[in-house]
């Protein structure tokens, strides 16, 4: 080589070095991403929503008659049997009366003695008239039949005897309605006081136990005066527990009678089965804690597992309950989170030898973490699970260890 081209080839190697080196210093880094492999196995479509227990049957027992109610000794927990006494319920007290009712209570008797004594007189009266009325009835019949009276006034006879027997028995009524009202002032008067009816003098009122269960609440614990209809215990039996779970509207009517629930995270690490037996016809409105209006419905489910896996639970306690819409033993799967919108289809980014790869993908039913899919990728695949914005087709990439 002829020695001047040497220092030109020198400088030439020189500048493609360094041309080289920036190339490598510009161009982009690889972007950091997270990849999982697309694989077969089971895939369950599900709705997750939050419920509660409750009895099958709830027993509230109540006071049948104002009465006064005896300490409960009972415990919320205790079991009881059928049959068995849960609250007494001992008559009223006759309340003492005041010097002004005492005084009215008497007026009120002797105008009640004076009424009955009115009463009898018009009875007398009455029956006096009845008689002498049907006496003149005979001895007008006896002479129509002989002929000497007309018909006519043997009929105006007969119907003067019927009116003043009517009149005679209305009065006799008049005479039991005064003696009960007579009766009613003693009785003010025969109660009060030193004569006050004895706690022990009438039977109390025992309320038992319908069925063998356990007491779930006692709505008081010290002796009071109760009023009827006022709830004093509530009972059931707790081996019959059911399942409660409000879920959106629009969800509901995806849930059908016999759909298979999980129960989780209700205090055990294994989950409970359960077996949906009634969505509620009837949706109500409830308003999240962000103040957002939706339209909710119940769905009830009968408890599966066997008792003694679920005896610790009560009513009213949490759980989580997992609808299982759709499941499948083995379909190809991809993870839920690599799928974005692409067109009007569904496509992924693939990882290969260093480039994020653009794939075009027809799935199916769509679960929680896993997406069925028909169609764009095979067993084995690394996809990029979510996909930065700024990560395109033939970009470079490194997979995050």
């Amino acid at each position: 080589m002829h020695p001047r081209w040497k220092p030109i080839i020198g400088w030439a190697l020189t500048g493609l070095a360094v041309l080289g080196l920036l190339v490598l210093l510009l161009r982009p880094a690889p972007i950091l991403v997270d990849t999982e492999t697309v694989s077969r196995g089971p895939l369950e479509v599900t709705l997750e929503e939050e419920g509660k227990t409750r009895v099958a049957d709830r027993y509230v027992l109540s006071a049948p008659a104002a009465a006064q109610a005896r300490r409960i000794t009972l415990e919320p927990g205790d079991r009881v049997e059928a049959g068995e006494v849960l609250a007494t319920l001992d008559p009223m007290a006759v309340p003492v009366l005041d010097a002004r009712a005492r005084d009215q209570a008497r007026a009120q008797l002797e105008a009640a003695h004076s009424a009955l004594g009115a009463a009898r007189e018009e009875a007398e009266a009455a029956q006096a008239a009845a008689e002498s009325a049907a006496d003149e009835y005979r001895r007008l019949a006896a002479l129509g039949e002989e002929g000497v009276v007309a018909e006519r006034e043997v009929e105006r006879a007969d119907a003067e005897r019927r009116r003043a027997l009517a009149g005679w028995r209305s009065a006799q009524f008049r005479v039991a309605t005064a003696e009960a009202q007579r009766d009613q002032a003693e009785a003010v008067l025969r109660w009060e006081g030193e004569d006050a009816l004895a706690p022990g003098d009438i039977e109390p009122i025992r309320l038992r136990a319908p069925i063998d269960g356990a007491i779930l609440k006692r709505h008081f614990d010290s002796a009071r005066v109760v009023q009827p209809g006022e709830p004093i215990l509530e009972m059931a039996d707790l081996g019959r527990l059911e399942v409660e779970v409000e879920v959106r509207s629009a969800d509901a009517v995806r849930i059908t009678p016999g759909m298979t629930v999980r129960l989780e995270r209700w205090g055990d690490e294994a989950p409970l089965e359960a077996v949906v037996r009634r969505v509620e016809p009837y949706g109500f409105e409830y308003i999240t804690a962000l103040g957002v209006e939706e339209r909710r419905v119940r769905v009830i489910a009968d408890l599966a597992s066997p008792r003694e896996a679920w005896e610790r639970l009560g009513d009213g306690y949490r759980v989580n309950a997992v609808f299982v819409l759709w499941s499948a033993e083995d379909v190809l799967r991809v993870p839920t989170s690599a799928l974005f919108r692409h067109d009007d289809g569904w496509a992924v980014l693939v990882a290969e030898q260093g480039r994020a790869r653009l794939r075009s993908v027809e799935i199916g039913e769509r679960g929680a973490r896993q997406t069925r899919l028909r169609s764009g990728l095979e067993d084995g695949e690394a996809v990029v699970v979510h996909p930065p914005r700024e990560l395109g087709d033939g970009d470079r990439l490194e997979v995050r260890r």
